[in-house]
């Protein structure tokens, strides 16, 4: 990949465009897809916009002085922003020279963490459950999801998502791989707090959990980010784990990867829809079979299956 400096730049505008501006529209087709399941009319898939523009209109109420909680979210928000640049959306990462997947991780972990400092800053009883259940999943869905790309990157002899795409697509899927695939879709729909992982915010017990006493603009960037994440780990699946129809061409590319995150996004609707929420020590059982069925993958792909 070009790495010019005026390349990155375009690339890098391109990547967090489509991330700030199409992810509502992903989360307004899916509210969609839920409600036509429950068989109701539904919000219009352009409701997460109007949320987000009336929340940023909104007066902020302050109910704590702590550093953390005044800018946990711009924190968060901009670590997601981080995330898309060196994230593959139809194509290789913009900033794919200056980190690779574990640095990818590593700020996408960042986003997480700050949700936790929002709940545990808040002065809420409410806030520090969900902080701490916010922290329960990093700590068991983190690692499915860093095996399963580990995972990838071995059959590719590569951190970087651009070779590892590129390997993927010259040579298709393995046993290791589809592996990592399916426990990485696992990952994702726990990463996206659907159920039955909303376990975080559980509107009926703790009411937002870690967000209960963020509002106006600041609850809007918490809310934007989590959108953004939607599309950001979609993209990767879609990118690494569904590597076909690629043309070569950027506009095409990005269409079918859209297409594909679409797609990816409409069966995690699914999955919440049909699945009740899950108790905390179900979910740290359900996670740890999948870390050891992920470590599965990871070996096979080490001996070159």
């Amino acid at each position: 990949m070009d790495s010019s400096p005026l390349h990155i730049f375009l690339f890098g505008f391109i990547n967090i465009g489509l991330v700030l501006f199409l992810s509502p529209l992903l989360e307004g087709v899916v509210r969609k897809l839920v409600a036509l399941v429950h068989s109701r009319i539904g919000p219009p898939v352009y409701q997460p916009y109007l949320d987000i523009l009336k929340l940023l209109g909104k007066e902020e109420i302050v109910s704590s002085k702590n550093f953390l909680f005044r800018y946990s979210a711009v924190l968060s928000f901009t670590a997601v922003l981080v995330a898309a640049l060196l994230a593959p959306i139809g194509t290789a990462p913009p900033l794919e020279s200056a980190g690779d997947i574990l640095v990818f991780i590593y700020i996408i972990t960042l986003a997480a963490v700050m949700v936790i400092m929002s709940g545990v800053t808040s002065e809420s009883p409410f806030g520090f459950i969900g902080a701490a259940r916010e922290m329960m999943m990093v700590l068991t869905v983190e690692p499915v999801m860093v095996i399963a790309l580990i995972t990838a990157a071995v059959k590719a002899k590569s951190m970087q998502f651009g070779e590892i795409i590129d390997y993927h697509i010259a040579n298709g899927l393995s046993l290791s791989t589809i592996i990592a695939g399916i426990v990485l879709f696992l990952a994702i729909v726990a990463q996206l707090a659907r159920l039955p992982f909303d376990i975080v915010e559980a509107d009926q017990e703790i009411m937002e959990g870690p967000f209960i006493e963020q509002s106006g603009p600041k609850l809007a960037l918490f809310k934007w980010a989590f959108y953004a994440k939607e599309l950001i780990f979609a993209s990767i699946f879609a990118s690494i784990f569904l590597p076909w129809f690629h043309t070569g061409h950027l506009l095409a590319d990005v269409l079918i990867t859209f297409v594909k995150i679409l797609l990816i996004l409409a069966i995690v609707g699914v999955v919440h829809v049909v699945n009740p929420r899950l108790r905390i020590d179900q979910a740290v059982k359900y996670f740890a079979i999948l870390i050891f069925v992920a470590i599965i993958g990871l070996s096979f792909a080490i001996v070159g299956s």
